[in-house]
């Protein structure tokens, strides 16, 4: 690891911006991500989780070396997402398709991101196929307060009586009785101090596209509808409380579970008082992808904020752009996915199927 790098690489990225006096501004910076990590298993069966697949024996002939070559696969990608613009790896990383907190403690000891001391925050949730969400840190700039993880309650094909209904989504009901439940991710809230400044981070994997994407929709906005709720009760508490909710969504910017359950906006000038901001939806429209499927591109990984991110005074921290990190080296150069982003096949342990996504926050440098 390039030592150097390390020492004091937050406050080396500094850009200017002049006036009318021809005077520049410094900005600190910190770069938040998220990455989806694809299967990121342990080798061992856990008679808890449908983790049969992945393991020495299983049908992904899930190996030790498969297993230290995807950590390191990640680690790389985490120690890279957002250069040049930052030389600094991610403040902030959501993840999602973890089994369990110990593949976590083993991808933050790996040498090219150990020398970042990263933190994790991690709950193990109901999902059928046993993955979770959770946030690693940089403990020298974020300090977390609280966290906690809110399960998303989903019913299939549930009728119950009208003064119980909590929501009603059709075939789908909120409340509903266990034996009908669809289990998936929880939605992870974390608080915490960024150097000096509190924060909200919402860690999401919203339900997948089984069974169809429109039937399966509902599932989704019910997710957003969660996530509108989540930041509603924290703008209840602080109307200028600064939330970022970040995931792998399984829909795009268009979808309904993004701009009517949630009610992103993809122009700042539109986003109203207590409102979401989405980047990625202009990123979408240019036809930019976190990942493909039969040929078609579309951005499930997004990193969306509220209001009090966006207005132009940056006495404390604003988003400055937004990216997604996708070098040559993540992408397929052959074969029937050629272009694809490079994910794990049963030959070798890969990268991921998605690309991550970054956002930059800066406040204004003051001595």
């Amino acid at each position: 690891m390039n030592v150097m790098r390390l020492i004091f690489s937050f406050y080396l990225l500094v850009f200017c911006v002049f006036n009318s006096n021809a005077q520049s501004k410094k900005y600190v910076v910190h770069t938040v991500a998220f990455y989806n990590f694809e299967n990121l298993f342990d080798i061992y069966d856990d008679a808890s989780k449908n983790d049969d697949e992945w393991t020495p024996s299983g049908t992904q002939r899930w190996t030790k070396e498969k297993f230290e070559q995807k950590l390191k696969n990640l680690s790389r990608v985490i120690s890279e997402i957002g250069t040049p613009e930052n030389s600094n790896a991610p403040t902030l990383i959501g993840c999602s398709e973890v089994e369990n907190r110990g593949v976590l403690e083993d991808l933050i000891k790996q040498e090219k991101i150990a020398g970042y001391d990263y933190g994790i925050i991690h709950f193990d949730s109901p999902d059928q196929r046993g993955i979770d969400v959770a946030l690693l840190y940089q403990k020298k700039y974020f300090r977390p307060t609280s966290y906690s993880n809110i399960p998303l309650l989903i019913y299939k094909n549930k009728t119950v009586p009208e003064e119980n209904r909590n929501e009603d989504l059709g075939d789908v009901e909120i409340k509903a009785e266990n034996k009908n439940r669809v289990f998936t991710r929880d939605q992870l809230l974390v608080t915490g101090f960024l150097e000096n400044e509190e924060i909200h981070i919402i860690v999401n994997h919203w339900p997948s596209r089984s069974g169809g994407e429109k039937a399966s929709s509902p599932f989704r906005e019910a997710a957003g509808r969660l996530n509108r709720k989540i930041i509603d009760s924290l703008q209840q508490i602080n109307p200028q409380a600064k939330v970022l909710t970040m995931g792998d969504l399984n829909d795009g910017p268009f979808n309904k579970s993004v701009k009517t359950a949630l009610g992103a906006k993809s122009k700042k000038t539109e986003v109203p008082d207590f409102g979401v901001y989405n980047p990625f939806e202009e990123m979408a429209q240019k036809g930019l992808g976190t990942l493909a499927f039969r040929d078609s591109w579309d951005i499930f990984d997004q990193i969306i904020m509220t209001k009090s991110f966006i207005d132009p005074d940056f006495s404390s921290f604003k988003f400055w752009k937004a990216g997604i990190f996708n070098p040559p080296y993540l992408i397929q150069t052959s074969g029937r996915y050629k272009g694809y982003p490079l994910r794990n096949t049963i030959a070798e342990a890969g990268f991921s199927d998605h690309f991550a996504v970054y956002v930059y926050l800066i406040k204004e440098f003051s001595r």
